[in-house]
């Protein structure tokens, strides 16, 4: 293809784009209703979404796309973050519709995205380990400085759990009673300790109406063609799933936990849909401490092992518990409180009512602190064989 109709089109997204989107939000923001967008700024969005579409049409008249994986999940991406703009301005929405009021930017998406085997939708890794910086700039909706701080804290806990999910199936090949094992152990809760100071960071510094009113909108669902994706989400990529399973919290064998794999594989890229696949068939950490445990009594270094294990354990979940606490409660359930019932109906991201969303990040919390209570999968009597050695 004529690579030059695609870089304007990245060029585009990098500035009026950015533009458009960040003076829309000034607007909403000084209404007393800071979620009615309809109404409000209407010449600025129909410019965002004349000149967006025009990009658009340009790459779509090519009679061939990149034939390179990496260039064409960045367009993919770039077409996904205009669309979800489109989706956040009201310029489209699913409950009105039963296809896409943007026909060429959805037969391109899908044309891409048939390819690459992914939602053909903007995802977490567009904004995240997929956003390239020219010139020190990332790609982002607007130029709120709290978006920028919402991207790259989101950004480095997934650097994090990346980090901790490397180290821990390095293990494997060694086995659980290898003195080398240790230091992987005590590496993979440095990771995850990490994590958990990012979070607190960002907690810390992120202004709670700015990420409710101004960016959490652009995560919602939206149509490609006739079908509705559901919006893009923090935990779509790998490392934190292939944690969970490589520990042991978490089984593929549990209905509710497989559920969740399964449902967010295609918003993942195609090298962390094949990590996540790879961790599905391995032996889980937990399962071959159990299967040593014979031998702990006789073996200190296998009980030291066994001990930074269950810390890596502990870790994962304090960093759950951390997670729920600080953005779920604080960023999401308790601002929702104050809004007008009308807006309630498309609070979530991921589609579903927010009690129903609540009630299942809560089940997955406590699959990952290994909480004994019905309802859930745990591991609970698990640990408690191992913590008793």
């Amino acid at each position: 293809m004529d690579i030059a109709s695609a870089t304007a089109f990245d060029g585009w997204i990098r500035s009026r784009f950015k533009d458009f989107n960040t003076e829309l939000e000034e607007l909403y923001f000084a209404k007393a209703d800071r979620a009615d967008v309809e109404g409000t700024g209407d010449g600025t969005k129909a410019a965002l979404r004349d000149e967006g579409a025009g990009h658009i049409a340009r790459i779509h008249a090519e009679p061939r796309l990149y034939e390179d994986e990496a260039r064409s999940y960045d367009l993919l991406g770039n077409i996904g973050l205009y669309m979800a703009a489109l989706r956040r301005h009201e310029l489209t929405n699913p409950d009105r519709e039963e296809r896409s009021p943007f026909p060429v930017a959805s037969a391109l998406a899908q044309r891409l995205a048939a390819g690459l085997g992914v939602a053909p939708r903007f995802a977490t890794a567009h904004v995240n380990l997929r956003n390239l910086a020219i010139g020190g700039e990332h790609k982002s909706f607007t130029r709120l400085p709290d978006e920028l701080l919402f991207i790259e804290y989101n950004c480095l806990p997934i650097l994090a759990y990346i980090r901790a999910a490397d180290v821990l199936r390095r293990i494997a090949p060694l086995g659980v009673a290898h003195p080398a094992s240790l230091a992987l152990l005590r590496d993979a809760q440095a990771a995850l300790k990490d994590v958990g100071r990012y979070n607190a960071e960002l907690h810390r510094r992120l202004d709670v109406d700015r990420f409710f009113y101004n960016i959490r909108p652009y995560f919602k669902t939206y149509r490609v063609g006739r079908h509705a994706y559901r919006g893009a989400n923090a935990g779509d990529f790998a490392a934190i799933n292939e944690i969970d399973l490589c520990l042991g919290l978490c089984r593929v064998s549990d209905p509710g936990y497989a559920g969740i794999v399964m449902e967010k594989m295609p918003f993942l890229p195609r090298e962390d849909q094949q990590a996540l696949q790879a961790a599905c068939w391995q032996q889980s950490l937990l399962d071959a401490f159990l299967e040593a445990a014979p031998a702990a009594h006789g073996h200190a270094g296998l009980r030291a092992n066994v001990q930074a294990f269950l810390d890596v354990c502990a870790a994962h979940g304090e960093t759950a518990a951390q997670h729920h606490e600080l953005f779920v409660h604080r960023f999401i359930e308790v601002p929702s409180t104050r809004m007008e019932e009308k807006h309630l109906a498309q609070i979530t991201a991921s589609g579903p009512p927010l009690q129903a969303l609540l009630a299942a990040l809560e089940a997955l919390r406590d699959r990952r602190l290994a909480v004994d209570r019905p309802g859930i999968d745990s591991r609970h009597a698990d640990l408690a064989v191992l913590r008793a050695l």
